[in-house]
């Protein structure tokens, strides 16, 4: 008789915990329709340790709730990354709840929720990185990675955006990461300019594209294709060993990337900035030999030829390589960019020598002389910054310095019809 009274005492329990989390849960859904979120979260996280033995439908619902609470109150400006992160983890709970019991009923709600805070968090690190707020713009956008594994350019991005922070610890593993999963990003895009807008939209195909163009709503189709990032991913691992004195680690992670990918060739460029950065100049000739012997009229290694040895304060060879390139492909407008920049360096020297100058005739001439050739060195760099502003009319950088360029010059007229165009 005594056990019978236990099950009996048992089952009691149980039912009444029963309608205390069904309670719970149509408490939380009525405060969280109120607006109050605050409260619905208060009362789903007081029934979390009943949850465990409720039925599989009333854990779909609760999950359900809880998610929505947690992504109104982000929605909210209130934590909004910590409580994205919260709104997903339900959102996934229930997903797996209704998935064991082969019930469907909040899952695509669940799916679509989770896309949503998805780009929410990349949204988020968008404002974080226009703000200098780098580290903590990395972290969303790798969340968002987290939410969604086969979006991986959402992992190479999140070390990128690292990068930027200077934290080259949290950047690594991302990088490791990104070459096991022998990453590329190489791909093409479609694009064309939309009429109504003046803005470039992209496309799947290139024949959606194109029949945006044939019935009128588009204008100015266009093919961009996005080389391999594999040179700049191994370029980083390498670098990060370099500073960490992980020296022989960086050259073997570069050596095995070549072999693995005999194809790619922005690799060799990135084992000649190791051994640049290492100074080893007489491997970084042999490999820079290397490459122009198999390329010589390969616009794209020449470029970045010139930014090696840009980087390496060797102007006079990187502007021999962007010259070359321009010749290759006059409408590479990042040799033109380049080239105006590589000039402008050149700037800061003649500025510092001009404002330690004083007030004998001995100075003043030497003012004079060095006026005429900072004059001399604005207008070397106009042809190449009329040329990419021919080329990009919206490069807001590059009108924005030839105009600077003009005003410096005292070129009004100049500076007048560039700004009007502006």
């Amino acid at each position: 008789m005594k056990s019978k009274y236990v099950i009996l005492a048992s089952a009691l329990l149980i039912s009444v915990a029963t309608f205390a989390q069904k309670d719970q849960i149509k408490s939380a859904e009525k405060a969280l329709k109120s607006g109050d979120t605050k409260s619905a979260i208060s009362i789903l996280d007081a029934a979390d340790y009943l949850i465990t033995n409720a039925k599989d439908t009333e854990q779909a619902q609760y999950y359900f709730v809880k998610g929505n609470a947690y992504l109104e109150e982000a929605k909210k400006g209130v934590d909004e990354g910590k409580n994205l992160l919260l709104a997903a983890e339900s959102y996934k709970k229930l997903i797996e709840t209704e998935k064991q019991s082969g019930k469907t009923k909040y899952s695509t709600q669940a799916a679509a929720s989770i896309t949503d805070i998805k780009g929410r968090l990349i949204n988020g690190a968008i404002a974080d990185s226009k703000v200098n707020k780098h580290a903590d713009g990395a972290k969303k956008i790798y969340d968002a990675y987290l939410l969604d594994k086969k979006d991986t350019v959402n992992l190479y991005y999140a070390a990128s955006t690292y990068v930027n922070a200077g934290d080259y610890t949290a950047a690594l593993p991302l990088y490791e990461e990104l070459k096991r999963l022998n990453y590329s990003g190489k791909g093409t895009t479609y694009l064309a300019t939309n009429k109504a807008t003046g803005e470039d939209n992209a496309f799947a195909t290139a024949n959606e594209r194109d029949l945006a163009v044939k019935i009128g709503t588009h204008e100015n189709p266009k093919t961009e294709v996005s080389p391999s990032k594999r040179g700049e991913i191994f370029k980083n691992i390498s670098l990060i060993l370099v500073q960490n004195g992980k020296i022989e680690e960086a050259k073997k992670a570069v050596a095995e990337a070549r072999t693995a990918n005999p194809e790619d060739k922005s690799l060799i460029l990135t084992e000649a900035n190791l051994y640049l950065e290492t100074k080893d100049y007489d491997t970084y000739k042999k490999l820079i030999g290397e490459v122009l012997k198999n390329n010589p009229n390969d616009a794209d290694l020449l470029f970045n030829l010139g930014v090696l040895s840009g980087n390496a304060k060797n102007s006079a060879d990187a502007e021999k390589y962007y010259t070359k390139v321009i010749e290759i492909k006059p409408d590479y407008i990042n040799a033109y960019i380049n080239l105006a920049a590589l000039k402008l360096e050149n700037e800061k020297a003649i500025i510092d020598e001009m404002n330690k100058l004083g007030n004998s005739a001995k100075d003043m001439k030497r003012y004079d002389e060095l006026k005429v050739k900072r004059n001399n060195l604005f207008k070397s760099t106009i042809p190449y910054l009329k040329k990419a502003v021919e080329l990009d009319p919206k490069n807001e950088d590059v009108s924005k310095t030839l105009l600077n360029v003009y005003s410096a010059l005292e070129m009004t007229a100049e500076y007048k019809a560039l700004k009007a165009k502006m």
